[in-house]
């Protein structure tokens, strides 16, 4: 078995002399629309420029952002004046016009590609060959190719490649390039996947060169970028006409519109208000008939002659009524696709009048009553599993095999909102072609969030959706990216705030396949009359935290290689100072960090307090189950709770010899067949050791037929450490720090399951001995402050404990804070009612006379 300085020497060669994972999302240029001192300009040898013969070409993707039409791309250019080239694009017409520049002399080639064609995928290829021995240069655009023979070229070129502004050209568009290559007898790729920084690194991680102003798309791929805000003091809607790319916002006098590929926007008043009182003001497109169709499922009965259904007809901006017809209830909170095919538009799920609805409603746009009007069909005859009653579900159709797809919510199996609601992490298929429902998974255990409007499913294997906690004022949309096969699921990008306390506040979630990019729409109201309405954006594909912290963490380190041997000096080198100094570090070896784990000792105490207060590397158990990682960023959102639980029972036994697989599944999935179990527990495992990745000084092993944790002094939790406090008996100033760790709340308040319950039980009776002890000590101390500490520390374990309250009520009195003491016994009587059902029979005399 190899020592641990032998590991570590392997596993920084290898970091060393291997290049990283590569993440190629590109450099977007800023151009002529902004200043020319802040314009982007990329030197592709910023150092030292490479001598080519016979041939060379240089090769990357492309995209276009065309807030400028016109402009410069890359200038190339040899020693000699006359060898001087640059790449022009117009594109303005039907067609993208390319045209390759020998400056000052001529125009070599013009190369026009259909612009739909070109930009339909958003990236397209580019290639300029130069053949030295035949005097020629070749332009590849897209699917698009021309030769140009007789420019005079040396044999011997070394070419100075610079994008965008460069002394020789100020006139550039925006556009991004990625996965740049020089080939030829020396060949240098560029992945371009740095996320910050003006140094650009090779495929293995060398620099060779610089650009200013740069903006590195990747950033573009995790930030949800705040495209534009709009508001309206009245009721208002949303809906996306996909074909033209657009969204609307709309209310009755006005509508309101965002161009998502060109960033556009428009605000118009229509001719006429609105018909129709509006409330929730659903609404969606038909694009065919270039119509904004806005409609209302239920009014109170004082609105029965209300119209249920209207049309915006865009062209003419005329409103017109559509249908009467109105559902027997209302339906918060459906959701709902359209068939732009079939002019068919379907609503599922939602709540109203004390009911949950698990039925499907149909509109088509084409078909109409014997008075010509719009009416709601409810779809029957499905077959196969039944979808429990729900609202706040999230609904997406794929063409590809003619299916609705539905997934989460809330609500229960009778529909009936007395019974209560539970949280729904489900996905069913509903089969158009035979009606034949199929429930394709359920995941358990996880957090109680729900899923915002509009699934974007990609490729019939995957879908997208936004997910958060409705029951908090303030709370924030993630990005969840499900298999539709099994449930596994990854959480992308960053998160974008949300104020949910209305009824009308409503997210939406689309995807525009030209710009590859995922669009969010945030519609929140204060009193469900006005409201504001939000569109973001984030590139597609999205990246989680982890990844986008590995490619920053990988432009923070400059892969210079001088010579194998000066680079194995350095391995070398660096390892005996990991050997001496034994630095924290996080680990890279499974089998080296148990070594060094378990012969690591405890540091001194007043190093993990600072810990503690750096929010590093930490696991708060008390209170609100709360993980900061290793950049001190709040990463507990991604604990559902299945994974907290499966987190708290490997930490409890991992101070024994740690949990046997049969435990582990015993506890965690106790009613599923042994044949799920496996994989249930794979699923879950796995999910937490990527979790665990972005903390340092904690790694989850598999010793001996046992799951346990191997942790170091880099790693903080305050239940080992207030265990740690308690065996080593508090004296000041430790005293301080437990009062600090047992305030945060109730030890594991964020599990509730009966399981659970005689760790708590366990955890609790120990902490109650102490806080007794202490708290009386405070007392006959005459430290009154923090008697009333270690008091409130007690109720959080037995609210209706009367040596508390006496404790409390008379510090309060020597505190001279009489009120506060009033307020204490208020709450310890309600307490008390409330555990016991009877009132407390002590006056509150007896506890300061």
């Amino acid at each position: 078995m190899m020592s641990v300085y032998k590991k570590y020497i392997f596993l920084l060669t290898y970091f060393f002399l291997f290049p990283v994972s590569s993440y190629s999302y590109g450099l977007r240029f800023k151009g002529s629309n902004y200043p020319i001192d802040k314009r982007t300009s990329y030197r592709v040898f910023d150092k030292k420029v490479p001598v080519y013969n016979d041939y060379f070409d240089v090769q990357f993707d492309m995209a276009l952002y065309p807030a400028v039409e016109i402009g410069y791309i890359v200038d190339i250019r040899g020693d000699y004046n006359e060898q001087a080239f640059n790449l022009f694009f117009d594109i303005r017409g039907e067609d993208v016009l390319f045209r390759l520049n020998q400056e000052g002399k001529s125009v070599l080639i013009a190369l026009p590609v259909n612009k739909e064609d070109m930009t339909k995928n958003h990236w397209f290829k580019v290639k300029i060959a130069f053949d030295l021995k035949h005097n020629e240069v070749t332009l590849k655009i897209h699917n698009r190719e021309k030769t140009y023979s007789g420019v005079y070229l040396s044999n011997s070129f070394k070419p100075s490649i610079v994008f965008g502004r460069s002394e020789h050209i100020i006139d550039i568009p925006s556009f991004a390039i990625n996965s740049l290559s020089v080939n030829g007898d020396k060949k240098y790729i560029f992945p371009l996947n740095e996320a910050e920084g003006e140094s650009v690194y090779d495929s293995v991680g060398k620099s060779y060169g610089k650009v200013e102003n740069p903006e590195w798309l990747i950033n573009e791929a995790f930030h949800w970028k705040k495209e534009y805000i709009f508001s309206s003091s009245s009721e208002a809607g949303s809906c996306y006409d996909e074909n033209n790319s657009i969204i609307y916002y709309f209310n009755r006098d006005s509508i309101f519109s965002y161009n998502i590929e060109n960033g556009s926007y428009e605000v118009k008043k229509t001719n006429g208000s609105c018909p129709m009182k509006l409330f929730l003001a659903r609404g969606f497109f038909d694009s065919v008939n270039e119509k904004l169709y806005v409609y209302e499922v239920y009014h109170e009965p004082s609105y029965d002659n209300n119209p249920s259904i209207v049309s915006l007809d865009l062209k003419t901006l005329e409103w017109k009524i559509e249908g009467m017809h109105h559902l027997d209830m209302q339906l918060h909170h459906h959701d709902s696709y359209y068939d732009v095919q079939n002019g068919s538009y379907t609503i599922f799920g939602g709540f109203g009048n004390m009911y949950y609805s698990n039925r499907f409603y149909n509109l088509r746009t084409g078909v109409r009553d014997s008075s010509l009007n719009l009416k709601w069909n409810e779809i029957t005859g499905l077959s196969g599993d039944r979808i429990c009653p729900r609202y706040f579900s999230s609904v997406g159709y794929s063409p590809e095999n003619n299916s609705i797809y539905i997934f989460g919510g809330m609500g229960n199996e009778t529909g009936e909102q007395i019974v209560g609601k539970r949280y729904l992490h489900d996905l069913y298929r509903v089969n158009l072609k035979d009606n034949q429902i199929n429930k394709l998974w359920e995941l358990n255990g996880e957090p109680n969030i729900v899923p915002a409007h509009g699934m974007t499913i990609l490729a019939d294997s995957v879908f997208y959706v936004l997910q958060y906690r409705e029951s908090v004022s303030r709370s924030h949309l993630h990005l969840y990216k499900f298999s539709i096969n099994d449930g596994i699921y990854n959480v992308l990008g960053d998160s974008i705030p949300i104020i949910s306390d209305k009824i009308t506040t409503n997210a939406h979630l689309y995807y525009n396949e030209r710009r590859k990019r995922f669009f969010a729409t945030v519609q929140e109201s204060l009193d469900d009359i006005s409201s504001t309405f939000t569109i973001y954006s984030l590139l597609y594909p999205p990246v989680s935290y982890s990844t986008y912290e590995k490619v920053k963490s990988r432009n923070n380190l400059p892969y210079t290689l001088i010579g194998g041997a000066l680079g194995i000096v350095c391995v070398f080198g660096l390892g005996y100072i990991i050997r001496n100094k034994r630095k924290p570090k996080k680990y890279l070896n499974e089998e080296s960090c148990i070594d060094e784990l378990k012969s690591s000792k405890s540091v001194v105490k007043k190093e993990i307090e600072e810990k503690e207060a750096r929010r590093t590397n930490a696991v708060y158990i008390f209170g609100n189950f709360t993980v900061y990682d290793n950049m001190g960023r709040d990463i507990s959102y991604m604990f559902s709770l299945q994974i907290k639980q499966c987190f708290f029972l490997i930490l409890y036994y991992s101070s024994f010899e740690g949990i046997s697989s049969k435990e582990l599944s015993d506890r965690l999935w106790p009613d599923k067949p042994k044949d799920k179990v496996k994989n249930s527990r794979g699923v879950a495992l796995n999910h937490l050791r990527s979790l665990l990745n972005e903390l340092d000084g904690i790694m989850l092993v598999y010793e001996k037929g046992f799951f346990k944790f191997v942790l170091s002094d880099t790693f903080y939790c305050d239940y080992l450490r207030c265990m740690e406090l308690i065996s080593n008996k508090l004296e000041n100033p430790f005293r301080e720090e437990f009062i600090k760790i047992i305030s945060r709340g109730k030890f594991m308040t964020f599990l509730d399951n009966p399981l659970f319950d005689h760790f708590k039980d366990d955890v609790e009776c120990k902490l109650e001995v102490v806080i007794l002890e202490q708290m009386r000590s405070a007392f006959n101390n005459n430290d009154y402050h923090m008697t009333i500490n270690f008091a409130k520390s007690e109720f959080n374990i037995d609210p209706i404990n009367e040596e508390a309250l006496s404790c409390c009520i008379k510090s309060y009195f020597n505190l001279k804070r009489e009120n506060m003491a009033i307020v204490e016994y208020q709450r310890f009587m309600a307490e008390y009612l409330k555990g016991t059902g009877e009132e407390y029979p002590r006056p509150f005399t007896d506890f300061w006379c």
